[in-house]
């Protein structure tokens, strides 16, 4: 079977990348480029020109490519179909952005079908938005709206963005702050691809603040333990911050409101458990 080898090209083609292509394989660079070459020597075909580090699709390779992308599609309907069969089991998989809308759903859906398993990944919402366009999850919980007829979409709730802030901070004076406040201060951001970056960049350059040294720090749990250190501060949904004496929690001028939505693919939409899971999210959806 040739499935690990058409998997890698696939995604070597799509994303340009050996690195990258590992990465969402959950695979090693050498064992990707393995895949690749012995593909490409089992059968004396060229599937990349490779000048450098950098790879393009030859042309016996952009012909191939629509062909496996049709056969993971098939591959992913196959796994899906079975998966949602077994009445009263089976297994949902989520992504989300974060856990605070998404496991209240869990908890309810768990009671009412508690032999299902249900598998929960965290991920920024570009991340968790792909990881439903290529059928790797079931339903997608995120804070970025999308606006595409394949999907059908849910909003789970809301959250201001706040300012937390280390109580040794300067700022840990105040309850509320003018965006200006922000002026030098050494700010933690989300990587590219989270919501709450896109949103605090364009609410900072609206307002034309310039804020100091930037620091990136991948994930909201760093983030947190970041600011209960010291080295910066945050813009934040409001829920996202702990409670910990530690910390202030400032409200902040013109605060947007931080959406969660919760998607499905339209063809999907009826299988048992994204059905389920569904009813679910429309019972318990802000009025």
């Amino acid at each position: 079977m040739l499935s690990a080898e058409l998997k890698a090209f696939y995604m070597v083609a799509r994303l340009g990348s050996i690195t990258l292509a590992a990465k969402k394989l959950g695979l090693s660079q050498p064992t990707v480029t393995t895949q690749i070459r012995n593909l490409e020597s089992q059968y004396s075909v060229e599937l990349f020109y490779r000048g450098g580090r950098r790879l393009s699709v030859s042309d016996e390779g952009a012909r191939l490519l629509p062909m496996v992308k049709a056969l993971m599609q098939q591959e992913a309907d196959i796994e899906f179909f079975l998966r949602n069969s077994g009445q009263g089991q089976g297994t949902l998989r989520i992504a989300a952005t974060a856990p605070y809308y998404i496991l209240d759903l869990v908890k309810t859906f768990r009671e009412r079908l508690p032999q299902v398993e249900v598998s929960v990944e965290i991920g920024n919402s570009q991340q968790v938005l792909e990881a439903l366009e290529e059928y790797r999850v079931d339903v997608a919980a995120s804070s970025q709206l999308l606006e595409d007829a394949r999907l059908i979409r849910r909003v789970l709730g809301s959250d201001p963005l706040v300012l937390a802030v280390h109580r040794n901070h300067p700022l840990a004076v105040h309850d509320h702050v003018p965006l200006s406040a922000l002026a030098g201060h050494t700010l933690l951001m989300r990587e590219p691809g989270s919501t709450t970056r896109r949103m605090t960049e364009e609410l900072l350059a609206g307002a034309g603040v310039g804020v100091g040294p930037l620091l990136e720090i991948g994930s909201r749990e760093s983030i947190r333990e970041a600011v209960l250190r010291n080295i910066g501060i945050s813009l934040i949904a409001r829920q996202e911050v702990p409670h910990d004496p530690q910390l202030r929690v400032l409200s902040i001028e013109n605060a947007p409101l931080l959406p969660e939505y919760l998607y499905c693919l339209k063809e999907r939409k009826n299988a048992r458990l994204p059905a389920a899971f569904l009813g679910v999210a429309q019972e318990m959806s802000p009025a």
